[in-house]
């Protein structure tokens, strides 16, 4: 139970010495979750043997949610690759995203999905499930395009 206490303490301070500024990157703090997750499940195993039951409980909960924190959800579109459209956008829908008329032909949804993207894209600070959204409300209009 002190190397707990002593990791813990570890990570408050690597945590006080980084306030304000990024300390790890969204992937690495899943890695770290993941592997503190394991080992506390290897802890609990190794108290439960011991005989002391509730710790290796409270143990084996810790590394139940450190595991499945570490299982990071990328949002609603966490079923399939990143960027993946989700469910089926309805044609109504579809314009709405796209801030198009119901007259709008492919140009102009061509060019409503470009000003958008060159706004709400990853690299200009969006996010993937909104920049895939976009994507596939422009799928949408341009397959039911005559």
């Amino acid at each position: 139970m002190a190397v707990l206490i002593v990791a813990l303490l570890l990570l408050l301070a690597v945590l006080w010495l980084g306030r304000g500024k990024r300390v790890l990157t969204r992937g690495e703090w899943r890695a770290g979750a993941g592997l503190l997750g394991i080992a506390c499940l290897v802890g609990a195993a190794l108290v439960a043997i011991r005989g002391n039951w509730a710790d290796g409980l409270g143990l084996l909960a810790l590394g139940a949610v450190l595991i499945g924190g570490a299982r990071s959800r990328r949002g609603p579109y966490a079923s399939g690759p990143r960027g993946a459209a989700g469910p089926a956008l309805s044609e109504r829908e579809a314009r709405a995203v796209l801030g198009v008329g119901e007259t709008a032909g492919p140009q102009e949804i061509r060019a409503a999905h470009a000003r958008l993207m060159a706004k709400i894209h990853p690299d200009q600070g969006g996010t993937h499930g909104l920049a895939a959204q976009v994507n596939a409300a422009r799928d949408v209009l341009l397959r039911r395009q005559p």
